[in-house]
């Protein structure tokens, strides 16, 4: 009788755990295909760099991509190596294409404006330009706000005299809590969570940030996924 109510309890615990397993599957597989509706946003697209390697532009586009974001420059001295790439096969694809900075608490704005600069072509076609504001590996620093937001408000107005856009702040909700910038500098933002509209910022969303990890064919890792407000 002992053996059986072990074997029994064996039985149970393992089909609670594959039970479990099926669970954060179908969870999981839900996840990484979701994307806010088409009908109440339109316009879905996304943000990528070299760290998602070689995209295939055209079938992103079957797959209801109409725009990307592309990283171009990362602090001060780094330019992302797929850059040029993607800049020119998502126009040859028929996509929107804007460029994306991915700003550093440890370098002078000035520096990082010029880097930006001298890698992003001014181009009529081009969305506004993107800032990635958010506390970066490997930067311990924390200024002041007054300096943070007098550096933001530097890097912002220098990028724009080259492309001739107003910047659109991607902020993080930590960075946002920080400082506070999107109360600070009137520019667009673009917030950040996942499947749920965010409100930790000090005005409305321009774009979202909607799900950071989209399966899509034609990229070959998980993506970022955004919508821009109607």
């Amino acid at each position: 009788m002992r053996k059986r109510l072990v074997h029994r309890r064996a039985r149970q615990i393992v089909a609670a755990a594959v039970g479990a397993a099926l669970v954060s599957v179908v969870v999981l597989t839900f996840a990484i295909s979701w994307s806010p509706s088409v009908k109440s946003y339109p316009l879905q697209g996304v943000d990528v760099g070299a760290a998602e390697g070689k995209i295939e532009w055209p079938v992103l586009r079957g797959g209801g991509v109409s725009f990307a974001y592309l990283t171009a420059t990362i602090g001060a001295d780094t330019r992302d190596p797929m850059f040029a790439a993607n800049w020119a096969d998502v126009y040859a694809a028929g996509l929107r294409r804007g460029p994306l900075h991915v700003y550093s608490l440890c370098r002078l704005a000035g520096d990082q404006a010029n880097n930006f600069n001298t890698t992003v072509p001014n181009t009529d076609d081009s969305l506004p330009p993107a800032v990635w504001i958010d506390f970066q590996d490997g930067c311990a620093a924390r200024p002041d706000r007054a300096v943070v937001i007098g550096e933001i408000e530097r890097l912002l107005t220098m990028i724009e005299a080259h492309m001739r856009k107003p910047v659109l702040i991607k902020i993080s909700r930590r960075f946002e809590y920080a400082y506070r910038v999107s109360a600070a500098i009137p520019r667009p933002i673009w917030s950040v969570q996942n499947y749920f509209p965010p409100d930790y910022a000090a005005r409305p969303w321009r774009m979202w940030q909607a799900n950071a990890m989209r399966r899509i064919d034609g990229a070959p890792t998980l993506i970022h996924w955004n919508v821009v407000t109607p």
